[in-house]
């Protein structure tokens, strides 16, 4: 029986240790997607206890707990501190063949020393040794970022915001690059209470008032402007089912108008407007030199009594079934005919959606990078173990692994780095297993510096970052 986790964890071969412990562990992290608040890094936080740092809006792991059987007050509630990291510590063991369980134990392993196994009855020993760890300036955000070998930060951040804590760290010399990604999810969803506030907000931002479509189109296109000047270069879209309804500029400004001064707009005409501005913003990105990111077919907040007592993002949302193949190559067709395709990295929630992703990226390709549409990593539900090899396996199946940008975080949490170290063990073992086997031809060199693009290189010259 193998040690549990040890230096050479998830890989099963020669081959693929020497392509994890000789190529890929070195390698700079580009983390072009994650949800850190750049305030955390401008006033470089300081943490007082492991919940913090662990459990402080991660809803992977609300989720868990819950699934223990666990009352609310002790996991999103009032409940002491020590108590919720109790809560978590109980659930753990019971999870095996989650990631979570290989996340946590990847975490105590690089950043607090820790070698044993978190569970119930060794939860005080965890939390008195973290917490005391978390007092050492060490542990303060920005050196978590550096000693854990960041090279890019890609936050997530509203098209409003004055991108104050990005002035900040960017003017602190800090020596990561931190940027903001533009996410115009509220823009974009008109059918959602709040819509016309939120417009509203968003023209004084931009210094306007917004009244038409087309004053929208402005408005977005003025705060591009900052954000392109702060350092983005990527746009992120979080969308239920991928809209693709073509319709008269005179139609899209008639739903605008409606949905601005509150009226009920229909499923079509949601999917009109929505359309029409995905389709202007594609074509700002392409300008830019951008990169859109959609993510897609998450079915959000199914349970309304819990959205009604904690709101959204808490941990109560599912994978959704649409199909959205049509609509997908649809969009992508409407900007590739005006040649204003920008790079573009597709993400479905749906793991049934790996095979049809692999093969639409194939139909829309380019010069502008070597591959300028990307089936993105395996995401939330899927960055388990087996979804990660599914993701791999049908990228090379039908595209080229060789340009693949590889892995993010997609977390709130400083210590989440390790999901890239986890991702490189699993590629690494992927790739050698098919070197142990005889699949393909085992030049270690080769494979080393394909493996370094898929975990740095690629990343970094597709995000315009060399």
């Amino acid at each position: 029986m193998k040690p549990f986790m040890d230096e050479d964890f998830l890989l099963e071969n020669e081959p693929a240790r020497k392509l994890y412990h000789n190529w890929a562990a070195s390698m700079p992290i580009v983390d072009y997607h994650c949800h850190i608040d750049p305030r955390d890094i401008a006033e470089d936080r300081r943490f007082e206890n492991i919940t913090q740092v662990w459990l402080g809006g991660d809803h992977y792991k609300w989720r868990l707990i819950r699934s223990n059987g666990v009352p609310e007050e002790e996991i999103t509630g009032s409940a002491p501190d020590r108590i919720k990291f109790q809560r978590f510590a109980e659930a753990l063991p019971r999870a095996i063949g989650n990631p979570l369980y290989h996340w946590t134990h990847l975490e105590l392993k690089r950043y607090f020393g820790y070698d044993g196994v978190l569970n119930g009855d060794t939860a005080e020993e965890v939390w008195n040794l973290c917490n005391e760890k978390l007092q050492d300036p060490s542990f303060s955000a920005k050196n978590l970022i550096l000693r854990s070998n960041v090279a890019y930060v890609g936050t997530t951040d509203d098209p409003a915001d004055d991108l104050a804590f990005h002035n900040a760290i960017r003017e602190s010399g800090f020596s990561v690059r931190v940027s903001p990604s533009w996410r115009p999810d509220q823009a974009v969803k008109i059918e959602k209470p709040g819509f016309a506030a939120y417009i509203a907000k968003l023209g004084k931002a931009a210094g306007m008032e917004i009244g038409s479509f087309e004053d929208l189109k402005e408005a977005l296109s003025r705060r591009m402007e900052v954000f392109h000047e702060a350092g983005c270069r990527a746009s992120d879209h979080g969308l239920d089912d991928v809209p693709f309804r073509p319709a008269p500029m005179g139609e899209v400004e008639a739903v605008f108008r409606r949905g601005l001064i509150g009226e009920g707009v229909s499923p079509e005409e949601v999917e009109i407007y929505q359309f029409a501005l995905l389709r202007f913003l594609g074509e700002e990105y392409a300008k830019r030199g951008w990169v859109m990111q959609i993510h897609y077919s998450a079915l959000r907040n199914p349970n309304s009594r819990m959205l009604e007592r904690l709101g959204p993002d808490t941990g109560f949302d599912c994978i959704a079934s649409h199909h959205s193949a049509e609509k997908l190559a649809g969009l992508l067709d409407s900007l590739e005919r005006e040649n204003c395709l920008p790079k573009t990295v597709l993400y479905s929630l749906n793991p049934s959606d790996n095979g049809m992703l692999g093969a639409l990226i194939g139909s829309f390709q380019g010069t502008e990078a070597q591959g300028k549409v990307q089936h993105g990593c395996a995401w939330w539900f899927n960055d388990t173990k087996t979804g990660m090899e599914a993701q791999l396996t049908n990228l090379a199946n039908l595209s080229i692994l060789g340009n693949f940008i590889g892995m993010l975080t997609d977390s709130r949490s400083l210590l989440s780095y390790t999901r890239h170290e986890y991702f490189r063990r699993i590629l690494c073992n992927l790739i050698g297993t098919w070197a142990e086997n005889g699949e393909i031809f085992w030049d270690e060199k080769f494979l080393g510096g394909l493996v370094q693009d898929i975990c740095y290189r690629n990343a970094s010259a597709y995000f315009g970052l060399q």
